[in-house]
């Protein structure tokens, strides 16, 4: 194989779709859980019909009975369901070219290969492995090879001596003795020498389509006009060709459909990220956190860019400007820091009342929250929400931060860290802070109602005169067995703030109760 990095140039054997004419599918194969690699696959295709006001097809190669399962099925539209990867033909949508399960179109695939077999594009093959390589081996050639086109011309002699042996023949794909040169829209031009791709099973012995036949001949029967899909894909490619072109010859295809082939994702050590890797599992980022937005944001660097010195863009804003043409062909890593980070700027550039309803199911989940929350619980919800909101980059941090806020000081518990930076003048420092709100009227807590003096701004006015002026402290020591006392957290939300919503009472019971503590 070669491969010409330039500018792609057209198609030499028709005209590329663009348009409402684009139809691009997504096809996963129903074995396990959803991974990022897939996501990724998923919202190039989408993003790519969405731009071109084209058609996305979602189908589901469900054929290995071994391993598919409906499980994996229901994750994977829980994942586009998620990420908002809406298409437009499919399973439980419905359209013209259906059905789009794999396993319905058996009757279908069958057809094809009857007709590919009677115009000579395929042929029955009858050769076992074992005498492949000792052909090879005779030869003086590498016995591991592959298979050796042997059985390309067999007489129908032949063919039936091998029957009345009790042989069943697989069905090989006739491969062209040219070179097979196609147009990448990531790669340029890419070229297969002739002869480097021996025919091919398209049908088992036992009369059982393989990915090689059903995969070309469902794109070909949707109409699909770009195959978007994966590097790990880019040696299968020829194959596909060679079929397409004979499926063009029999009318079943109109056209051979424009290939992009998307870079690998890669992990730690430059290894291609895998199944077991637990930053591939795209429930577990949403488990974590992760919004659609920021997970959406991220997938979509890897290996593409909206412009120079720009990381954060909507989904809207990926939908305008998506080229698949524009995507690096160089392997993409995953950093998950990069990855929450871009996560959190997602999170704060929500308006308040959005991200206080993204963390009430992750919050409720946690048990910080019950499933009817009151009217109450919400207000104070929305009040603290907006003391984190740019203090977090997954919604799963918010748990440690908002659970003070829901619980009485007798359930606060004091985690091992906030106690361990306590220094010995942590119980003066308690006294004098006491000391200091109790003139401070207004017991009901905020925004709740009452309270004309209980605010931050006087909170913190009292606190800074009587440790910082007073004691001769600095801010950090000053207020550190405060912010312990508080929230039970060496981190947390703003302390001045986060003591207006407990309100006086509260603040001051678990002021004392820390000092009594130590």
């Amino acid at each position: 194989m070669t491969t010409t990095h330039s500018a792609p140039v057209s198609r030499t054997e028709h005209d590329e779709a663009t348009g409402a004419d684009v139809r691009v599918r997504f096809c996963p194969s129903p074995t396990g859980t959803p991974h990022v690699g897939l996501a990724r696959t998923a919202l190039f295709n989408w993003a790519f019909a969405r731009h071109h006001g084209g058609t996305l097809v979602f189908r589901v190669e469900d054929t290995d009975a071994a391993r598919d399962s409906e499980e994996s099925m229901a994750q994977i539209v829980d994942a586009l369901d998620w990420l908002g990867l809406d298409y437009d033909e499919g399973p439980g949508v419905g359209g013209p070219y259906g059905p789009y399960r794999q396993s319905e179109r058996a009757d279908l695939h069958a057809d094809v290969a009857r007709r590919l077999l009677e115009a000579g594009l395929a042929y029955e093959s009858f050769s076992t492995p074992e005498e492949v390589e000792a052909r090879h081996r005779a030869a003086g050639r590498d016995p591991k090879l592959g298979y050796d086109n042997h059985d390309r011309e067999l007489s129908a002699e032949q063919k039936q001596a091998f029957r009345d042996e009790g042989r069943e023949p697989v069905l090989r794909l006739r491969m062209p003795e040219e070179d097979i040169t196609f147009t990448d829209l990531v790669r340029g031009e890419v070229t297969f020498g002739a002869g480097s791709v021996p025919d091919f099973v398209i049908v088992r012995g036992n009369g059982q389509p393989l990915y090689t036949l059903v995969n070309p001949v469902d794109d070909a029967m949707m109409r699909i006009t770009h195959v978007i899909r994966g590097e790990d894909l880019l040696s299968s490619t020829p194959r596909q060709i060679a079929l397409y072109r004979a499926l063009v010859e029999i009318g079943v295809a109109e056209q051979v459909p424009t290939f992009a082939h998307l870079p690998l994702v890669l992990g730690e050590g430059s290894k291609k990220l895998s199944k077991r890797d637990p930053e591939s599992n795209l429930f577990l980022h949403r488990e974590r956190g992760f919004v659609r937005e920021g997970m959406i944001n991220y997938l979509a660097l890897l290996g593409w860019s909206i412009g120079p010195d720009r990381d954060i863009f909507d989904p809207e804003h990926l939908v305008e400007a998506f080229d698949v043409r524009d995507v690096n062909p160089n392997p993409a890593r995953w950093d998950q820091k990069k990855a929450e980070s871009l996560n959190g700027d997602h999170l704060r550039r929500l308006p308040l009342a959005e991200f206080t309803s993204r963390l009430l199911p992750v919050l409720r989940e946690a048990g910080v929250l019950g499933e009817q929350s009151g009217m109450g619980e919400l207000a104070r919800l929305e009040a603290v929400a907006d003391l984190i909101q740019t203090r977090i980059q997954v919604l799963s941090e918010a748990v440690p931060m908002v659970r003070p806020f829901y619980v009485s000081g007798e359930e606060l518990q004091i985690a091992d860290d906030a106690r361990g930076q306590l220094k010995d003048d942590a119980g003066a420092v308690l006294d004098a802070a006491m000391a200091a709100l109790e003139p401070i009227s207004g017991a009901a807590p905020q925004p709740l109602g009452g309270g004309v003096e209980w605010t931050h701004d006087r909170i913190e006015a009292a606190l800074r005169e009587a440790l910082v002026d007073g004691m001769g402290l600095k801010p950090r020591f000053a207020f550190g067995p405060l912010r312990t006392a508080v929230s039970g957290q060496r981190i947390s939300p703003p302390l001045f703030e986060s003591m207006e919503i407990l309100g006086k009472q509260e603040t001051l019971d678990r002021l004392a109760r820390l000092r009594a503590s130590l």
